[in-house]
């Protein structure tokens, strides 16, 4: 993070005492060199995963920031792709990447929970985003990405598993959570973002609670835990009728 590419501590200093928009206005050029960034290894393990399930016309990335995800949805949508995110300087960096070939790649600003889009998706994707919703906001997204899909059309994203209490990353994500909360208490405006505020059960009866059929896919390439469930699954919520 602290490479000459990357951020500097002063700088993700000023993104946290920041909004959730205004910081990432703030760290956009540099973001792609930031744990942050959504890893290749995911996003190529979800794309061959989509490829399995066949193609679609048209996708949405949701909270696109710099683009990583639309790369993905241009290897298996064929008649367009679209951005979303809410911060001009992530859509900024996003538009001076888009591939030469394949569909036609578009971008909007705009905010996931309020989507300006009519029902012309089948297929939504998002990576790394959801940490910037808090539990309550769930329905409300949800039912946003319902309102944009094609009946069958699907939204999908990974969900990792989450790291076992005896582990060091459990209570790194747990001190984490814990700075983010203080900092939110006595500092406005809030900076969003919780990694341990998504939880699969809670997502699963939310989706179809929003008029979703759920399916979870492990993704073969990270493995599986000591107890046999899979590292990383990629949710994938078809909608119904």
């Amino acid at each position: 993070m602290f490479s000459p590419e990357g951020p500097s501590l002063r700088e993700l200093a000023v993104q946290a005492l920041s909004s959730v928009e205004r910081g990432y206005d703030l760290l956009a050029p540099k973001f792609d060199h930031t744990p942050f960034r959504t890893p290749d290894s995911v996003l190529d393990a979800v794309g061959a995963a989509l490829g399995r399930l066949g193609t679609f016309d048209r996708g949405l990335d949701l909270c696109c920031g710099t683009g990583a995800g639309v790369d993905v949805l241009t290897r298996v949508c064929r008649r367009g792709v679209t951005g979303v995110d809410f911060s001009a300087g992530m859509l900024a960096v996003a538009r001076e990447r888009v591939p030469s070939a394949g569909p036609r790649v578009s971008w909007v600003r705009a905010d996931a929970r309020a989507l300006p889009f009519a029902p012309a998706f089948d297929l939504v994707v998002s990576f790394g985003a959801f940490g910037h919703f808090l539990p309550r906001e769930l329905p409300g997204l949800f039912a946003q990405v319902h309102s944009v899909l094609r009946p069958g059309g699907r939204f999908a994203f990974p969900i990792v598993a989450p790291p076992p209490p005896a582990s060091r990353a459990y209570w790194m994500l747990l001190g984490f959570d814990a700075v983010m909360r203080v900092r939110n208490a006595v500092w406005r405006p809030p900076f969003v973002m919780y990694y341990r505020a998504f939880r699969l059960p809670d997502v699963r009866r939310e989706l179809e609670r929003a008029g979703f059929e759920v399916e979870l896919h492990a993704l073969p390439e990270f493995g599986r835990r000591r107890d046999g469930s899979p590292r990383v699954r990629m949710v994938v919520a078809r909608r119904l009728p």
